[in-house]
């Protein structure tokens, strides 16, 4: 990306709508528009104040290409930090186009991915943090992702670090300036005060890094596993659920052979519902493979609901089957040990099958069971209010930050590395310069999480997956 032009693109979505939004920033940006635009006031645009909007006809020429209302920033006083114009325009492709290549033709280049946040960035207008949030609340789909970019956006996570940055860097400097004075032994750095800052830093690091569990599930989706054997209604709870006929729902035992997966949103929280195979001895080789996955979807799931068919429990001439409901308790006992780190919602589904003294029998039977009808709904509420209690979002409702970058995380995993070898210098009362070695290599790393430090390659990679006109 060359800086220095004027560059132009598109700000809404692609195709046909009422309006299009048409973007235009640099140095160029306003002496470029005035060339194509004659304001119906009959006045000029650059002596128009900032911030103002102006009704115009926008000209190819001698062809009026449309009507127009025209934005006006001035100077440094825009998202870009840089002379800005953006025109609203009738929403046709055809428009569109034409006022694009006009102004391509009139002296902007197109702009690349990104390229308008990148300016933003470049100009100070905002940290490489606050960038990236950017591109997070354009991909926001849920309450809590769209809380976590908007937080981040306004700068709650940069603050920190600048924080923790300038504190580390205060020491820092005197460690150096210790060096300076080597020969003559003295020590411009408090020991006992440096000792407290460092034992401070390494627990907010930890706390950052551990709330990364939360944001990465809460900006994904929350993976949910359905699993039992087959034909006890894993399909139809995912079709309940989703309210429309996703999965196919048979009496033949053994339908799905693949996973399925569909989201829901929950209570602002994104839920990622995995319909699985039925688990069930077979010689059938291609639902074995579907087994197989199952088990699979189990390790990567943040939460497992095993499901079960209430009404296998019960013969009407004998009551209820007591081995086969031991059985199953022994079953979920022993999948509970395997997975120790999953929580596991245990469902009996078709209980409208069941008369109210076997409903009753059962649910004392399995601790923790959730009683539901998939079919017609019954139970379906209260599932998802338990999935919701599974999903610890506190920090979310208070001033804590939630890590939910990759690159964020591993740049304060390194950090705290770092910090770590700082403290273990300390303690062993190593020299100031080795201690300042270390300190620096922290101080890189947070400094890669603002821009402080930062390459083109980086930039490069952050920057292309943005789209185009943002």
């Amino acid at each position: 990306m060359i800086h220095n032009t004027t560059i132009v693109a598109l700000a809404t979505a692609p195709g046909a709508g009422a309006i299009a939004v048409i973007r235009i920033s640099g140095s160029e940006a306003i002496p470029i528009c005035t060339s194509v635009l004659q304001l119906k006031s009959k006045r000029l645009l650059p002596s128009m104040p900032s911030h103002t909007v102006h009704l115009a006809d926008i000209y190819d020429q001698n062809r009026i290409l449309d009507e127009v209302l025209v934005t006006l920033f001035k100077d440094t006083n825009s998202y870009t930090g840089e002379p800005t114009v953006e025109i609203s325009c009738h929403g046709s492709v055809y428009i569109q186009q034409e006022i694009i290549q006009l102004l391509l033709r009139s002296g902007c280049t197109m702009a690349e991915p990104g390229e308008f946040t990148l300016r933003a960035f470049l100009n100070g207008k905002m940290d490489l943090s606050q960038a990236e949030a950017v591109a997070d609340l354009i991909a926001s789909d849920s309450q809590t992702a769209h809380q976590m970019a908007i937080s981040q956006m306004r700068g709650g996570f940069s603050n920190q670090i600048q924080e923790l940055r300038q504190q580390l860097l205060h020491f820092a400097s005197m460690l150096e300036l210790e060096l300076d004075f080597a020969e003559e032994d003295v020590e411009f750095a408090d020991r006992k005060e440096f000792g407290v800052l460092i034992a401070k830093i390494i627990r907010v690091l930890k706390r950052l890094l551990e709330s990364f569990a939360l944001g990465n599930v809460l900006k994904n989706g929350v993976p949910v596993a359905i699993v039992g054997e087959p034909n006890v209604g894993k399909s139809t709870l995912l079709n309940t659920l989703l309210n429309e006929e996703r999965a196919i729902v048979s009496d033949i035992a053994g339908t799905t052979r693949d996973t399925i997966e569909d989201e829901v949103q929950v209570g602002g929280i994104t839920f990622r519902f995995i319909d699985t195979a039925g688990i069930r001895q077979t010689e059938d080789t291609i639902e074995s493979l579907g087994i197989k996955k199952t088990f699979e979807q189990i390790e990567k799931a943040q939460i497992v609901i095993y499901m079960l068919d209430a009404s296998q429990f019960v013969q009407s001439s004998i009551g209820f089957q007591v081995d086969l409901l031991r059985a199953f308790q022994k079953e979920i006992i022993r999948l509970k040990e395997k997975y120790t780190k999953k929580p596991f919602l245990i469902v009996a589904n078709k209980i409208d099958k069941l008369r109210d003294k076997e409903r009753t029998y059962l649910q004392s039977s399995i601790d923790d069971l959730l009683l539901m009808s998939a079919r017609d709904g019954q139970g379906v509420d209260e599932l998802t209010q338990q999935l919701l209690s599974f999903v610890d979002t506190g920090a979310l409702h208070t001033q804590d930050t939630v890590v939910s970058n990759t690159r964020h995380y591993e740049s304060l995993r390194l950090a705290l590395e770092e910090m770590h070898n700082v403290q273990d210098g300390f303690i062993e009362n190593v020299s100031s310069d080795l201690l300042a070695v270390d300190l620096r290599q922290a101080l890189y790393h947070l400094g890669m999480i603002t821009g402080e430090v930062t390459n083109d390659e980086l930039l490069g990679n952050i920057f292309a997956n943005f789209c185009i006109g943002k």
